[in-house]
């Protein structure tokens, strides 16, 4: 039997280790919002030199004396893109749009098709079709770039937004994306949807179209993206300067002759100022979508 002293109090055996556990806490999330703050500024900073060295002169930004921000700020550089005669800027803006949207809806719309029959459609070669589909996945770009050009050019494609949209609609990994997600969906909706009398089509756009939208998002965020900065194919597609896209127009910058600093990073901030605006508008949707997919990382 266990006695205590006159004059002495007893302690409490589990308020130590609640202090403690509370000052880990603390130390825990201080160097959480530490790490968290230190790789904020690692990820900005490209953005900052970009806006920094896009309103300088040329002698400001290879000059030897680093200044933080430029003491004369050039804010005529913002046009100075648009008025070179040698790049059509606002044309390659406007290819760069036009590609990536259509690309994003083609993409969406063909391997959505494509995921949601190999994971609801039932047929005796399924699972063949599958693993060709995940077979593509391991055949190098650089393999089928000299035949899709081919094949492009004898339909005579080359300088067309069919030439830079059409070759890129489908996608061996979004299609398989789209199958894992449709396989977690739950079959409930689509059963009551056919007791609607509604077939496969039906199901699909009434029913399971309407309640992924935020897996949607988030891949039309991601191929938007892809598609927006997209370089080798519209290099080689897009000859003609009418037919350059935002990437391609901005290689032109730099000559081997020339090279306008202060051009290319404004040309350059511009450039990103749409996919600035996708991803803000879609960022919620985007890591919800991706853990949709049934897919641990």
């Amino acid at each position: 039997m266990t006695t205590t002293a006159p004059g002495t109090r007893k302690t409490p055996g589990r308020s130590l280790p609640r202090r403690t556990r509370r000052g880990r806490g603390v130390m825990s999330s201080t160097g959480l919002y530490v790490a968290t703050g230190v790789a904020a500024l690692l990820f900005l900073m490209p953005f900052y030199v970009l806006v920094r060295n896009a309103l300088s002169t040329d002698a400001q930004i290879t000059g030897e004396d680093w200044t933080f921000f430029p003491t004369d700020v050039r804010w005529g550089n913002v046009t100075a893109p648009f008025d070179d005669s040698r790049v059509p800027f606002a044309r390659s803006l406007w290819n760069s749009t036009v590609v990536a949207v259509l690309h994003t809806v083609g993409v969406l719309l063909v391997c959505s098709l494509a995921g949601y029959g190999l994971a609801r459609i039932p047929y005796r070669h399924a699972d063949k079709v599958f693993y060709l589909v995940l077979g593509t996945l391991m055949v190098p770009t650089a393999v089928t770039f000299v035949p899709s050009f081919v094949l492009v050019s004898s339909l005579g494609w080359v300088d067309s937004y069919r030439g830079l949209i059409v070759p890129g609609l489908f996608s061996g990994f979004t299609c398989f994306l789209f199958r894992q997600y449709f396989l977690g969906f739950p079959r409930e909706l689509e059963e009551a949807a056919r007791v609607d009398g509604l077939g496969h089509w039906g199901a699909y756009w009434r029913v399971v179209v309407p309640n992924s939208l935020n897996f949607f998002a988030a891949i039309a965020t991601i191929t938007f993206i892809n598609g927006w900065n997209s370089f080798l194919w519209p290099l080689v597609i897009g000859q003609d300067p009418g037919a350059w896209t935002v990437q391609v127009a901005l290689s032109s910058y730099t000559t081997g002759q020339t090279v306008v600093f202060h051009q290319i990073f404004m040309a350059t901030a511009i450039s990103i100022v749409p996919l600035l605006f996708v991803f803000l508008f879609l960022q919620r949707w985007l890591v919800q979508g991706i853990a949709q997919t049934g897919i641990k990382g």
